[in-house]
């Protein structure tokens, strides 16, 4: 018996994660408006059109990017720097809680068990915020103190809410015609839902800068802070 073959990949400088950048962006300039500005008002046919967009933006891309990210670390060494773990953590986890959101969504699910993601996202965020500041990454950095806003907000928009539930109107098709439960909010929990819009918003954008950045500088040769 000969001695095991072992293949080594070359390190790759094409870490994908503009890919993740640009969903979870495109996701936050979707839901941010209607949360801000209650534009479009919710109603079937926009909580299912949301719901959808949520799944297949900020969900699969982000899922898509960390899978790719921690196979490039774990099995294939093509990708090396330490910050890409917690960047291939957060893009898995914020992948799959967006498949949730947004088939809940779509599904006219009750919102307050978010409450309880919301506290498990905020700590995330937050860890991200120590990865990133510490390896002197300050854009990304800014951009987990824009998630941890973001999960703060979400806290009090989904845990200050009573949901009144629908009145069916006798539809085979319970899931595209059943309006969406009523929520009533407090006063705290509605300011919770438009300061979630305001950073969605915010967020959103710098998501965008952030593809930006990682688009030109792997494939134009810029030098964008990132």
């Amino acid at each position: 018996m000969g001695d095991p073959v072992t293949f080594t990949f070359p390190t790759s400088a094409y870490v994908p994660i503009a890919v993740g950048f640009f969903g979870l962006g495109c996701g936050y300039l979707i839901y941010g408006p209607q949360e801000l500005f209650k534009f479009p008002a919710r109603g079937r046919k926009v909580d299912l059109a949301t719901g959808v967009w949520g799944i297949w933006m900020p969900g699969f891309m982000q899922f898509v990017t960390g899978v790719y990210l921690f196979a490039g670390l774990v099995w294939f060494h093509t990708f090396t720097a330490p910050p890409l773990y917690m960047a291939a953590l957060a893009f898995t986890a914020y992948g799959v809680h967006w498949w949730a959101i947004g088939m809940s969504r779509a599904m006219g699910g009750d919102p307050r068990p978010n409450a309880g993601m919301a506290v498990a996202f905020t700590l995330i965020s937050v860890l991200g915020i120590v990865v990133f500041f510490k390896a002197g990454d300050w854009p990304v950095g800014l951009l987990f103190i824009g998630l941890t806003a973001i999960y703060v907000s979400d806290f009090f928009a989904s845990a200050l809410v009573h949901v009144r539930a629908p009145v069916a109107g006798g539809a085979v098709d319970a899931i595209a015609t059943t309006p969406p439960p009523a929520l009533e909010r407090t006063g705290l929990g509605e300011l919770g839902e438009r300061a979630l819009g305001f950073f969605h918003l915010v967020t959103g954008l710098w998501l965008m800068y952030l593809t930006w950045a990682t688009a030109l500088n792997l494939a134009a040769g810029f030098h964008l802070p990132l």
